[in-house]
């Protein structure tokens, strides 16, 4: 995993603004994993998930930084880079517990 990108400085401390996906709550749809945006606090849906809500996130919003989120894996990934990286020192706590859609 790669330690650092130009974006890895623009990482901010979030509030999960849901407890799932953003869109997919307001759809009624599932989801598979959780994506948390580390500039706004936006939980999106995963690539391997029927709506990839978080990278539509990025291309409508342009953050950078995501964390992966639900479960709670402590890594981070750059949009723009494509790098990976550590984020076990500044994970995101859950807030309450997450709803299981798979």
């Amino acid at each position: 995993m790669a330690t650092h990108c130009p974006h890895f400085a623009s990482i901010q401390v979030v509030t999960p603004r849901t407890r799932g996906c953003e869109e997919c709550l307001k759809m009624g749809d599932t989801w598979l994993h959780l994506r948390l945006c580390r500039t706004c606090g936006h939980v999106g849906c995963c690539d391997e998930s029927p709506n990839r809500h978080a990278t539509a996130h990025f291309h409508h919003t342009k953050h950078p930084i995501i964390e992966g989120y639900d479960p709670p894996e402590a890594w981070g990934w750059c949009y723009v880079d494509e790098v990976m990286f550590d984020l076990s020192d500044r994970a995101t706590p859950q807030v309450g517990p997450i709803p299981r859609y798979y």
